[in-house]
């Protein structure tokens, strides 16, 4: 409320600042000052002992994910320079934090499906490649050595998994590694001819991860340190690389045949059942307990019974009841009910989409124009994506110049017909400047494909039937 027009309906310097929330004083320093002709009038603000630091509390924030205290940071801080209170730092620290909360993203929990995802990764200890592979349904893991992260050495390492897990899965999800990547093209990984090949053979689609997003692969991230953590340090040094993989398959063995602490299933029986067109759900499945209470992940879910149940966003960090009757969970918060599930069996997750603000969408990797060329070809609209796309994913070769030299058609031919021509091209999978060309060159005389008719309709004369009964053999009595 304002403080002149409270102190002209009371008349008074205390009602006006019992109403306003603020001392006489100050009602009576304002009313002077409006008196004596100055209509505004602001109080300068000064700058805080925090403001020459921000940037140093906002990159270790980011840095941490939110997790590192004042306390850790404030020797960074008095070693550049800072020289106030303990307190304010502290007050700046919690300002930061609330507003990178705000910033981050909402994560989700991820659903694999039987036989559909394998993740693979490199990593290095001791002078050794490590190649480390997960099923994402089953957990099971596959870990070998190599002297090097070469394309052939990765290819047939991967077949070597394929064979020991006794089949190939739908898609292989891999890091961007130098080895398979045959180019990139707006942020896009064209993968190798020999690697679309190799997966053409096996029958599977290669996938990449983001830049620079580890989280996208966190589960095999997780096998490399566990194979450096526990196989490495329990078993090595190795005299040969022989000798190494012999090793690497006797652990692989024993994990495998151990009981997995997220899925709280043997990852090689759950295998099998990978195997199979139909898998059951795992018979084990300990009781529920009830009345406790959980804390709510970043993923926005509690765990419960070895399962995950999902809550609204909003009760990310907060502490929530969990009560588990005879075949459903419910989830209390402040004394009021939240939502209910299904019980579900260890190791899965029930999840309703209205936590997530909708139902979850496929993945889809934005395209981001780097040179000229790329950001003329995006222009031209959603035909020239989608044949971006298409012609990345079949690993076309020197895809950047064969843009370039589509470009140039335009330039002769004009937008339309070009746009035209990239639609038939993308009809049948051809992506080189030269094919573009043809088809421009061709014009409208080219066949175009049309969709199947519906069934033709024949009014026929109806004509009288004779039943089976009349063709039966007479028996001789």
């Amino acid at each position: 409320m304002d403080i002149i027009d409270a102190y002209q309906d009371l008349g008074s310097y205390r009602a006006a600042a019992h109403l306003c929330g603020t001392t006489h004083k100050t009602v009576r320093r304002m009313v002077e000052r409006r008196e004596q002709g100055e209509e505004q009038w602001r109080s300068a603000s000064r700058p805080k002992h925090t403001d020459s630091y921000l940037d140093l509390i906002r990159t270790r924030v980011k840095a941490t994910d939110g997790r590192i205290s004042a306390k850790r940071l404030l020797p960074l801080a008095q070693a550049a320079g800072y020289t106030a209170s303990a307190r304010t730092f502290r007050r700046a620290v919690a300002e930061v934090k609330a507003a990178w909360r705000k910033e981050r993203r909402i994560y989700r929990p991820w659903i694999p499906n039987p036989g559909e995802h394998l993740v693979i990764d490199w990593g290095e200890e001791a002078g050794l490649k490590i190649f480390c592979c997960v099923l994402a349904w089953s957990r099971y893991r596959f870990v070998r050595f190599a002297t090097d992260e070469r394309r052939e050495t990765t290819l047939s390492l991967l077949a070597e998994c394929f064979e020991d897990i006794g089949g190939v899965p739908a898609v292989v999800l891999s890091d961007r590694m130098g080895c398979l990547k045959g180019g990139t093209v707006a942020g896009l990984m064209v993968p190798h001819p020999d690697y679309v090949r190799f997966a053409a053979h096996f029958g599977f689609r290669p996938d990449f991860c983001e830049a620079a997003d580890p989280e996208s692969k966190g589960m095999v991230e997780h096998l490399v340190g566990y194979a450096k953590s526990d196989l490495l340090i329990g078993s090595g040094p190795f005299a040969a690389i022989e000798v190494a993989n012999k090793e690497a398959h006797r652990w692989c063995r024993e994990v495998n045949t151990r009981l997995h602490t997220e899925i709280c299933a043997v990852p090689e029986e759950r295998l099998r059942a990978e195997r199979e067109v139909l898998r059951p759900l795992p018979s084990l499945r300990p009781p529920l307990r009830q009345g406790e209470t959980r804390t709510v992940d970043r993923l926005a879910c509690v765990r419960f019974g070895s399962a995950r149940y999902s809550v609204p966003c909003r009760l990310v960090g907060t502490r929530v009841e969990v009560v588990a009757g005879v075949d459903e969970i419910v989830i209390f918060h402040a004394g009021e009910e939240v939502v209910r599930h299904t019980a579900v069996l260890p190791g899965e997750v029930s999840l309703l989409d209205e936590h997530y603000g909708g139902p979850a969408k496929p993945p889809r990797r934005a395209l981001r124009a780097r040179t000229a060329t790329e950001e003329a070809f995006l222009a031209l609209g959603p035909v020239a994506e989608a044949f971006l796309r298409q012609a990345a994913a079949a690993g076309t070769s020197r895809l950047s110049t064969e843009l370039a030299q589509i470009l140039l058609l335009s330039a002769s031919w004009g937008r339309e017909p070009l746009l035209s021509a990239l639609e038939r091209a993308l009809c049948f999978r051809r992506f080189r400047a030269e094919d573009v060309a043809a088809i421009l060159s061709a014009g409208t005389c080219v066949p175009r494909q049309a969709t199947s008719g519906r069934p033709l309709t024949l009014n026929l004369p109806r004509v009288p039937v004779r039943p089976l009964s009349a063709y039966r053999l007479e028996t001789a009595r």
